[in-house]
């Protein structure tokens, strides 16, 4: 039931013009909230009902004479106390001032106190504020402003930064708002994320009638809280609806991110202690370092200003996402599996040592940006790597800064099109379902320019050694190598081209393997699509290439490999060499032994094609499993190990 009543206002339209020219000066994440939701809010702004019938709030200081002709307001205690009179229980009336009575700024104390001015009596009105007037007012409220912390509120005011969830658009966001325009003409914040609502695995809104809510503690004492924090920033940006998925945390946060954050100083701590490294040794230069030292440290830098910019602009799961890519795919994946023969060859020279504090430097910049997210595994491992003169905590050290004369694009640039090229053709082994381990014969690479074949040559032994190629053959363009086919990418010229989107994508459909090849090469093509000229982007095209026969060929984003799928006994030879020297390893480690102690390998295989696949590459073997000897021998006892159709029995001995 509704009925008309009467209402205290403010007047929030006299300053709607200036509540949308502050709210201009607003960082909003998402910017369509704030340009969109919250503006057209304080567009169509009306007055804010202020007063509610309520016994528990704050109650509005408006005190009215009894013949209604007359109000003020009372702005401070001191200004309550100077003149306010104190009805007692019996109808005397006591200066407050000399009533020696505790000050309560709440009903029913507040509504006792009468003023008396020029022959009227005033009485406090009844009404309570809105307490969405106390949330506004809270920037100077909780210093106690203007009778206290002048200098503090006005050296933090307005603040940098709030988070809410959506809800609060018309709520919290939009009284702070209101209050700061009308009172100090400034914006209440600076910057503001607005959450949006975690939903269940199934996309639905989680609540108890429907018995799909979660407990925070039960998952936190579960994975910890690190993980559940790090999935929430990651999974999705705080302004997009989260679906929670325990099995995505487990798999994305722990198993993929931590567990490669834990093996990565796992293998830093097993060869640090062999080789009894403790960081006193003098600094290896940087541009004395190998060149992939070189390159990580300049990606981490590269990822550290990117990181901190993503921050600045509160693109926190971007930010975070980058360093999970990072310590997944560049540290783990590449440099540290790039580097392990560094960490475990005998000697302690200058190179292992520069591996040693690269790979330490790197580690702890990493942590240092993860700890925001995750402060207590990083804090874990920040304590297993510091050194005595270093601050007690990760959580006390300055936030690092990247260094930009360690920073070579060119060298990232070229790193990340030899990556590239590596997984392009690892994908096509695993699609023929040929090994890593089985070596081939050649990948060939089509080139545009002299530039690109400069920048693969680079790290030309890196590709090979990745992919178990034996060399790279370079043709210019695709000399009828690759048959390329194009379609549009609906995603992006569906929203460029509107009413012309099926005409434009008609037209790529129709590019021949030239004008493909221009695209690639210059990111643009000029078509005349319907008698009218139209600018094809890169991004606004899917380019598919076509298997030849005996080649696997695939592209992406303009890269283009093709590998040669052919065999002979040699190389097949190889193959099984490796996959023997995997099995030894295996074997090795499932034994107890120490990376260092050399062994001697007893085998005896009933296969005589398997012996001799072996012995062509016995020398290859006894490097890879510090093997001082292969005996092949009549063995009742071993390890049975199996490769492809082919087993054999191995016993491993420690010298």
């Amino acid at each position: 039931m509704y009925y008309a009543r009467e209402s205290w206002f403010i007047k929030s339209p006299e300053y709607k013009d200036e509540m949308l020219k502050l709210n201009d000066q607003i960082y909003w994440q998402p910017a369509e909230i704030g340009s969109g939701r919250f503006g057209n809010w304080l567009a169509e702004v009306k007055e804010w009902s202020l007063s509610r019938d309520r016994f528990w709030g704050s109650p509005i200081p408006i005190w009215v004479s009894e013949d209604g002709k007359d109000m003020f307001a009372i702005g401070s205690i001191a200004e309550l106390v100077k003149d306010g009179i104190y009805v007692m229980d019996n109808g005397a009336k006591i200066p407050l001032k000399d009533s020696g009575i505790e000050i309560d700024l709440h009903k029913p104390f507040v509504d006792r106190i009468i003023f008396e001015r020029n022959g009227k009596t005033y009485k406090r009105i009844q009404e309570i504020v809105d307490v969405w007037f106390d949330s506004g007012s809270m920037p100077f409220a909780q210093l106690h402003y203007p009778f206290e912390n002048k200098e503090l509120f006005e050296k933090t005011f307005p603040g940098d930064f709030i988070a809410e969830g959506i809800d609060q658009t018309r709520g919290w966001f939009y009284t702070l708002h209101n209050i700061s325009t009308a009172l100090f003409g400034k914006p209440a914040f600076k910057n503001i994320i607005v959450n949006e609502l975690i939903l269940d695995d199934k996309g639905i809104k989680m609540s108890k009638s429907k018995g799909n809510t979660i407990d925070p503690f039960d998952i936190m004492d579960k994975y910890g809280a690190d993980a559940v924090r790090w999935y929430l920033f990651v999974n999705n940006p705080p302004w997009k609806a989260t679906m929670f998925n325990e099995k995505d945390l487990v798999k994305t946060v722990i198993s993929d991110f931590f567990r490669s954050i834990t093996n990565t100083y796992a293998f830093f701590a097993l060869y640090a202690n062999i080789d009894n490294f403790t960081n006193n040794d003098p600094l290896v230069p940087i541009n004395e370092r190998p060149e992939i030292d070189r390159w990580i440290i300049s990606s981490v830098n590269s990822l550290l200003k990117n990181f901190i910019d993503l921050l600045d602009r509160y693109e926190v799961t971007k930010a975070f996402r980058a360093v999970q890519e990072f310590a997944i795919f560049d540290l783990s994946n590449w440099y540290i599996r790039r580097n392990r023969r560094r960490f475990w060859k005998g000697e302690k020279d200058k190179e292992k040592i520069a591996a040693y504090q690269t790979l330490r430097e790197v580690m702890l910049s990493l942590l240092s940006m993860m700890a925001p997210l995750a402060p207590f595994l990083t804090e874990d491992l920040y304590q297993r790597l510091r050194n005595e003169s270093d601050p007690e905590s990760i959580h006390l050290l300055d936030f690092p800064k990247p260094n930009e004369d360690l920073i070579s694009k060119e060298l990232e640039v070229r790193m990340e099109l030899a990556q590239k090229i590596v997984n392009l053709a690892r994908s096509l082994r695993e699609q023929a379902k040929i090994r890593v381990r089985q070596p081939l014969r050649r990948i060939l690479i089509p080139v545009l320019t002299p530039q690109d074949r400069r920048d693969i040559q680079h790290f030309e032994s890196i590709i090979l050694e990745e992919l178990n190629i034996k060399g790279i053959e370079f043709v210019s363009g695709d000399m009828g190598i690759v048959r390329k086919s194009a379609k549009g990418n609906f995603k992006v010229i569906g929203k460029k081209y509107g009413k012309n989107t099926q005409s434009v994508a008609n037209a790529i459909k129709e590019l021949n393997n030239n004008q493909i090849k221009d695209l690639e090469q210059n990111k643009k093509l000029e078509l005349m699509i319907n008698d009218s000229p139209f600018t094809i982007d890169f991004e606004d095209v899917e380019i598919k290439s076509e298997d030849i026969e005996g080649w696997l060929v695939a592209s992406e984003a303009g890269i283009t490999v093709a590998i040669d799928t052919s065999l002979d006994e040699n190389l097949i030879s190889e193959g099984f060499a490796r996959e023997f020297v995997n099995r030894i390893q295996t074997l090795r480690k499932t034994s107890g032994f120490e990376v260092t102690d050399r062994i001697t390998i007893k085998a005896f295989s009933a296969d005589k094609k398997l012996t001799e696949m072996l012995s062509k590459q016995i020398q290859y073997i006894k490097n890879e499993t510090l093997a001082e000897s292969i005996i092949y021998t009549s063995i009742d006892e071993g390890t049975q190990i199996d490769i492809e159709d082919y087993n054999c029995k191995v016993v491993i001995e420690k010298k």
